[in-house]
């Protein structure tokens, strides 16, 4: 190969992974960011929900949904982490019309997430880590989905909402959990992320467990004796919020969830 093309090659190499500053749109990112052992590098974060103990400095971009342009342009990052529906269509053209490097993640399984450890490990640096964390996530979901699959999987409900009535569809990523755990999302088949569905279509498609937010989420499911749920008593809050955020702590929300389902008749 020749010198000149030589130089050109590892000097893309060192600007992918000079990366000094990095705001994260997304709460997930962030956590992965953490995952990374690259905290140190976030100057910036979108918030939406609790922030780990480990990013409570960090300074705030915004709330999820509507980023402070001003305030993230002022801290000059070389690179942002962007989950396409954190912000609106506006704001990423916006985003996207500053020039800044940008890294997208949308994780829709099991099998993205763990190429997002690695992806965004090798994009900020650090791709050792990366590629242990991923087969660390990679590992672990395997022995779960390993330790608790069923000849027949379980018919599960996950309740988003309430009302209106919202589900979640097959390419949700807490989809690939219940099947990791032994179950079937029985609205695998709607392609939306979080459809809106009716009660006659859950009794129709009568689930032997529902998982709901709280205790009044599912108390309302208590009227339909002719439910698999409620004949087994299998109506339940969900073991753990992580799952609706896709990082490493995803894998032992899951494991939660496996538990809870491993009691079902």
């Amino acid at each position: 190969m020749r010198p000149l093309l030589v130089a050109l090659l590892l000097l893309a190499c060192t600007a992918a992974g000079a990366v000094e500053r990095v705001v994260s749109l997304a709460p997930s990112l962030s956590e992965i960011m953490l995952d990374l052992d690259a905290g140190e590098l976030l100057v910036g974060v979108l918030d939406g929900g609790e922030r780990p103990a480990a990013l409570t400095g960090v300074p705030s971009v915004g709330r999820y949904g509507q980023v402070e342009m001003e305030t993230l342009i002022g801290l000059k990052p070389d690179l942002l982490l962007l989950w396409p529906g954190s912000v609106n269509a506006a704001q990423r053209a916006q985003l996207e019309g500053l020039g800044i490097a940008m890294f997208v993640a949308e994780p829709h399984s099991f099998d993205q997430l763990a190429d997002t450890f690695a992806r965004l490990g090798e994009r900020i640096g650090r791709a050792e880590q990366g590629r242990r964390v991923q087969a660390r996530f990679v590992d672990g979901i395997a022995e779960l989905r390993r330790r608790y699959a069923r000849a027949e999987p379980l018919r599960v409900f996950y309740q988003v909402w309430n009302p209106p009535l919202y589900t979640i569809g097959g390419g949700q990523i807490i989809s690939d959990a219940i099947a990791v755990c032994g179950g079937r999302n029985v609205f695998a088949d709607l392609a939306l992320p979080a459809p809106q569905v009716s009660v006659e279509s859950v009794l129709a498609r009568d689930p032997q467990v529902i998982f709901g937010a709280n205790a009044a989420q599912l108390e309302g499911w208590q009227v339909w004796a002719q439910l698999a749920a409620v004949r087994a008593g299998q109506l339940w809050s969900v073991p753990d919020n992580g799952l609706e955020r896709p990082s490493l702590q995803m894998l032992q929300a899951t494991a939660k969830l496996c538990r809870q389902m491993a009691e079902a008749q």
